[in-house]
């Protein structure tokens, strides 16, 4: 938040209210062909997507403790970038992602081997995943996370579906 303001709502809302949205991602051949999300896992073959609605409400840790706040996480640093060119739409750019997640790691002052689960995008995608896993591996090893390190990875795709541009919320609530 930066000093901006004492509080904040963080949210996000996926709906599919026309049946359009449903036949494009059937014409760009992204969804699961089983109707079931493999996220990170074998016979992966595409996201099944979902809806839904959330929000956090955000605040600076001193004053959430002066509150009695239950605090259920503490962001310790956030980064942002662009994939830039790509192959196309669903293919992630590893450059890209290991770059974002050695950026929040520095900035949050974290040695990659404190981490021990990361919630990760993991789509279920059989192109997608393995990019995200090889660059979150970079990362860590940039970070000086040798190979005797073991870090879970999750993602709640596999459970609620795509929320797309919402899909952040369900994982930073997890």
């Amino acid at each position: 938040m930066g000093g901006e303001c004492e509080l904040a709502l963080a949210g996000g809302v996926k709906l599919y209210l026309h049946p359009v949205n449903y036949v494009e991602l059937c014409g760009q051949r992204m969804l699961s062909r089983e109707g079931h999300c493999r996220s990170f896992g074998a016979g992966a073959d595409g996201f099944v997507p979902g809806e839904g609605v959330g929000v956090v409400l955000l605040k600076r840790l001193s004053q959430a403790r002066a509150d009695g706040d239950q605090i259920r996480a503490v962001i310790l640093a956030t980064s942002i970038n662009h994939g830039g060119k790509t192959e196309g739409y669903t293919v992630p750019s590893p450059h890209a992602q290991r770059e974002l997640v050695s950026q929040a790691l520095q900035k949050a002052k974290l040695p990659a081997t404190a981490i021990s689960y990361v919630e990760a995008h993991g789509t279920g995608t059989v192109l997608g995943d393995p990019i995200e896993v090889r660059a979150l591996t970079q990362a860590f090893a940039r970070q000086g996370a040798g190979e005797g390190h073991r870090c879970a990875l999750g993602s709640l795709k596999s459970n609620l579906g795509h929320l797309e541009a919402a899909g952040g919320i369900p994982g930073l609530t997890k």
